[in-house]
């Protein structure tokens, strides 16, 4: 390939890798990542509450990996009430967890931005064949990647394994008891997985520009050092 389609590669990978760590890092401070609903179930219980009189019992809930909202609705009109992971919820939360995915968030921001800036210096500048060349930038693509599976594969299991909205939803309550009604993943999930894609679309990338993977071998090679070794 030519050293300019070569050059063009990088830029736009290292643009990528860029805009994700930004999108990492703006995910991480918001609470957009679960939205969801939950029920009073005592308030309904105790009215044997159906159809439309269900839904004076349902309040809302979103939060992040910092804080959050929920909205109580007991049947008396809702009241936001906020809360916060550090330090009111590490008592009810699985809290090994939940820290290892804000660890492998600052993880994917830094690689990230680290691979940004070789795919940039490997696209104007002379690239090495050590960890400035293509070895390098497999590693960093892989790495941020890697990081980006694990963060969806822990916060989804401590959602959805460890019932985290219903933990939240019920923090506090002695009288009144929720249940989970509808949740989804919101913005800043899917925000780390379109990252995740975009690192490995930028180790295509480095293929399609010419280099090959770092732990291939041409058959060239084997049969040059086979033939010095035979000479011996």
């Amino acid at each position: 390939m030519p050293a300019q389609q070569k050059k063009l590669l990088f830029c736009i990978a290292g643009v990528l890798s860029f805009a994700c760590a930004l999108g990492t890092a703006a995910a991480v401070g918001t609470q957009l990542w679960v939205r969801g609903s939950i029920l009073c179930t005592t308030g309904a219980l105790l009215v044997n509450a159906s159809g439309p009189e269900l839904h004076k019992f349902i309040g809302e809930i979103q939060y992040g990996l910092f804080r959050g909202q929920r909205v109580r609705q007991c049947g008396l009109g809702g009241r936001p009430l906020q809360f916060s992971f550090f330090p009111d919820l590490l008592r009810i939360i699985p809290a090994s967890i939940h820290v290892s995915v804000i660890l492998f968030c600052t993880v994917l921001i830094v690689f990230a931005l680290v691979g940004a800036g070789f795919f940039l210096f490997n696209a104007f500048g002379s690239p090495y064949e050590t960890l400035h060349g293509p070895v390098g930038l497999y590693l960093w693509s892989f790495i941020s990647c890697s990081c980006g599976c694990l963060i969806m594969i822990l916060f989804s299991s401590e959602v959805k394994i460890h019932h985290l909205s219903e933990k939240i939803a019920n923090f506090k309550e002695g009288t009144f008891t929720f249940k989970t009604h509808s949740e989804q993943f919101a913005n800043s999930f899917w925000t780390i997985l379109v990252c995740s894609l975009v690192h490995f679309l930028n180790a295509l990338l480095i293929r399609f520009a010419g280099f090959e993977f770092p732990f291939s071998k041409s058959k060239d090679s084997g049969t040059i050092t086979g033939a010095v070794d035979l000479m011996y």
